[in-house]
């Protein structure tokens, strides 16, 4: 037993002296996920599996270390745990990372989000920074524990379990609410009778901010891989006939538009998305469709447009939203006289 304390301290300390090492695995690991997605979609759900399991050994490493201390005679040391925590966190933020990249719409706010996890994820590697400044205040800490997990619930989920968008932000958003339970009642220390009620309601008030900031969160496995606006399409291979990005007012009112897009998703994932058309910023069409994932270039799929204000000249927008509204994409053309 001895002989495997030392081999796992010895780990640890060549993993201390090779942080960027770390960083590294996780970065290429995410990219090779991404990748394997779009080709052999079995090992890219064992990889985000793989995520979680490390999540849950993590919550479980007191019962864990009680169980090491029963049948060998110690526990983790809890220089290790730190360690293992760490690991964690630059494991799973370099892990989502691409695949917010590649989804992120970066004229949007969804940049704000993208570039925090961005962020987070270099603080992970950062020792000064991570042990320093983060680790020792509590509050923070458990923050960024809590958000590093809800980061990469956006990505597992739609992954290992198929589940749609709006599902998986709303399942990933609950755990970190409920993970925040311990941040807050520990900064609460109100000695009144309605100090439980004060922390339910705070834990309340996160869940709604959470829910009105998912306009700013990329659909993580959700990505555009082509759009055009178009006034035909070629049904049979699948395709515009030709991309404009200005067109007159005559031709728009004789034959229409056609909002083209190509989505990637998931092999097995169905996701009902929306074309929203806005002339001058103000919405003035709202068309659903659905799609499936499971081609590398992406679910095609289009909707026609017939009916334009008396006056359509200006500036258009058609906005591909997730049915909870976040943003896969932005089409614009300009009508002219």
């Amino acid at each position: 037993m001895a002989v495997l304390k030392i081999r796992l301290l010895r780990l640890l300390i060549w993993v201390r002296r090779h942080p960027g090492l770390v960083a590294a695995f996780g970065f290429v690991s995410g990219v090779l996920s991404f990748w394997l997605i779009e080709r052999h979609e079995g090992v890219g759900r064992v990889m985000a599996a793989a995520m979680l399991v490390a999540w849950l050994l993590l919550v479980l490493e007191r019962v864990l270390s009680n169980a090491l201390a029963a049948r060998f005679g110690f526990g983790l040391p809890p220089v290790l745990l730190r360690y293992l925590t760490q690991f964690t966190h630059q494991e799973s933020l370099f892990f989502a990372l691409p695949f917010f990249i590649a989804s992120t719409s970066w004229n949007s706010g969804q940049a704000l989000f993208s570039g925090a996890v961005a962020l987070a994820a270099l603080v992970a590697i950062v020792d000064p920074v991570y042990y320093r400044r983060l680790a020792p205040r509590r509050w923070l800490f458990l923050g960024y524990h809590t958000f590093t997990l809800f980061v990469l619930l956006l990505v597992a989920l739609p992954l290992i379990l198929r589940l749609p968008a709006m599902t998986s932000y709303q399942l990933a958003l609950g755990v970190a609410v409920l993970l925040s339970f311990p941040t807050l009642a520990g900064s609460i220390t109100v000695p009144r009778w309605w100090r439980g009620l004060l922390v339910l309601a705070l834990l309340a008030a996160l869940g709604a901010a959470g829910w009105f900031a998912r306009l700013w969160v990329p659909p993580a496995t959700l990505r555009m891989t082509e759009m055009a606006v178009t006034t035909a399409v070629d049904t049979d291979e699948r395709r515009p006939q030709q991309a404009l990005a200005r067109i007159g007012a005559a031709q728009l009112r004789e034959q229409g538009l056609y909002a083209y897009t190509a989505i990637h998703a998931p092999l097995g994932l169905r996701e009902r998305v929306r074309h929203v058309w806005l002339h001058d910023g103000k919405e003035v069409d709202r068309i659903e469709l659905e799609v499936s994932g499971g081609r590398a270039e992406g679910y095609r799929a289009w909707t026609r447009k017939l009916n334009f204000p008396e006056r359509p000249e200006g500036r258009w927008q058609i906005r591909v939203l997730t049915d909870d509204d976040r943003m896969i994409g932005t089409l614009r053309f300009r009508v002219v006289p």
